[in-house]
């Protein structure tokens, strides 16, 4: 089976445009879990333009499914993580005025970077996953940061999924393949939507969870956030 997160980001950004709490942040996430999704995602940025630190505080009160916090480790986020102690955490190597994250690590260049970070996180119990292009040296080098998981950047894919999904997928497949051998767990996302995803987890079996939030809640516009949802897991889990 793989996972759903609903990653609530765009949720804060709607609210955040008008100020006030609608929507609300908290009761969205509650509402992603009533109606089937496994897990919930935030991605707090450094100017809080969407998540904010007090955000990430209140859901994990309430939150009862896997609660993943992504991020690039910075002083202040890795603080904010080792205080909340989410179930995962997520490392991403995002600029502070990067739109959305736009590149894996390079796991071999930031290997003692990481090392460190992931230790820090993993003493506390918390699960680590890095975010990582779909290139089998940068696999390798995961396996060398002492981290629990990857999560494949599946940006390249779902730009080329319908020129040509085969070629779009191979190097996916290569890297998942490569990362069962290291005994690496494996999680996706990025512009993963309901034409791109079943085709994916189908061609990536040892698929643990997925992280989808922007298409997800374009989604819910037409098609409701409670049967959107159990749209994205009939995808999942056909």
């Amino acid at each position: 089976m793989t996972k759903l997160s609903v990653n609530i980001n765009k949720i804060a950004t709607l609210r955040n445009a008008r100020g006030g709490n609608r929507p609300n942040v908290v009761q969205t996430a509650l509402d992603c879990e009533r109606f089937g999704a496994q897990g919930i995602t935030v991605h707090p940025r450094p100017d809080e333009r969407h998540i904010r630190f007090q955000d990430v505080y209140d859901l994990k009160a309430v939150v009862t499914t896997e609660f993943n916090i992504e991020g690039n480790p910075t002083p202040d986020f890795i603080k904010l993580v080792l205080a909340v102690k989410p179930e995962q955490v997520t490392l991403v190597p995002d600029a502070p005025d990067a739109i959305t994250s736009n590149a894996g690590w390079d796991t071999i260049k930031h290997k003692d970077f990481l090392v460190d970070v992931i230790a820090q996180f993993k003493a506390e119990g918390i699960r680590t996953s890095i975010f990582v292009d779909p290139v089998e040296a940068q696999v390798e080098g995961a396996a060398h940061t002492g981290t629990d998981r990857i999560e494949l950047y599946t940006e390249a894919y779902a730009h080329n999924y319908h020129t040509n999904r085969e070629a779009a997928v191979k190097p996916y497949a290569q890297a998942a393949r490569l990362a069962q051998q290291l005994n690496l767990g494996l999680n996706a996302g990025h512009d993963l939507d309901l034409d791109n995803l079943r085709y994916l987890k189908e061609q990536l079996p040892n698929l643990a969870e997925v992280s989808i939030g922007h298409a997800l809640i374009c989604d819910a516009l037409y098609f409701g956030l409670e049967n959107t949802i159990q749209l994205y897991l009939r995808q999942l889990n056909y």
